[in-house]
């Protein structure tokens, strides 16, 4: 039992190391900006590999209540926030800044579970999330790369975030399996982005991307597609053998060398002051761990 819960928490760190390095090259290397197209294109083959996956028995899915479908729409269309602005943002910022600022979701969550639905917080819980509101505030004074598009997307992408988990937390009753809130989340993503790519300007605009008929460009979308739902299932399979602690830490380990590796495969200065608050970072999930 030891060691399949070490081969699927490996499993998790490789998908997850690939799957923001290659987003990266795609999105800065390639400058493949065009958030409506390469979102709708991953989505779509998440929801074409889960459909199959279903048809086959591999996996199961249930979403025919009319009611817990209405129920969840909020949350697909805040799922669409995160991959949205995500992708804008990531665009942008370094793969650490990026990371750095996405775990200010965790600083959403803990601040209104104690201020609005009064739940008794930890006290490793609240320091945890002063070092990670401490490390992205002082981030944008200290990034020699600061690009106020990104930061703002980033904003974006940390709100939505942080508003999806508290709509996954709500006390709400559901029968919806995590399985059937993903499979709802792919199909409405494909739908919206498929029609905001007209009035956006990325359905024509795509046609000047000098790599549009390149091979590597067709092989990193593919990859990213298929990486993005493996990613998504071996990180619902890590929650569900692992305890939330054993969880994190697997997460907290992805993190930190998909943000290492990435500084050696891009283009990014992390000057000593941005190194602090990566230091603050990692304080900040430590002290959520232990």
């Amino acid at each position: 039992m030891g060691l399949r819960r070490t081969l699927v928490g490996l499993t998790f760190c490789t998908c997850y190391l690939a799957f923001y390095l290659l987003n990266k090259y795609v999105l800065s290397v390639l400058k493949f900006t065009y958030p409506t197209l390469f979102q709708g294109w991953q989505t779509f083959v998440g929801a074409l590999l889960l459909h199959v996956s279903w048809k086959l028995g591999w996996v199961e899915i249930n979403c025919s209540s009319r009611s817990d479908v209405s129920t969840w729409l909020l949350a697909s269309v805040v799922f669409v926030g995160i991959i949205y602005a995500g992708s804008r943002a990531l665009s942008r910022l370094a793969v650490p800044v990026f990371l750095i600022l996405h775990n200010v979701a965790e600083v959403i969550v803990c601040g209104y579970q104690k201020c609005f639905r009064k739940e008794k917080t930890s006290p490793a819980k609240t320091c945890s999330a002063l070092f990670l509101l401490a490390a992205a505030g002082c981030l944008p004074f200290n990034d020699s790369q600061f690009d106020p598009n990104g930061y703002f997307w980033a904003v974006i992408h940390t709100l939505c975030v942080g508003s999806y988990k508290l709509l996954r937390k709500s006390p709400k009753p559901s029968t919806l399996s995590d399985l059937d809130q993903q499979y709802l989340n792919y199909i409405f993503s494909v739908v919206l982005l498929t029609v905001a790519s007209h009035p956006t300007g990325d359905l024509f605009s795509v046609l000047d991307f000098p790599f549009l008929y390149f091979y590597r460009f067709h092989g990193s979308c593919c990859a990213s597609g298929i990486l993005g739902f493996f990613l998504m299932l071996t990180t619902m399979k890590l929650k569900s053998l692992l305890s939330p602690g054993q969880c994190a830490a697997w997460i907290f380990f992805a993190k930190v060398v998909t943000a290492g590796l990435s500084v050696l495969l891009f283009d990014a200065v992390l000057t000593s002051a941005t190194m602090g608050c990566l230091h603050k970072l990692r304080a900040g999930l430590l002290k959520e761990l232990y």
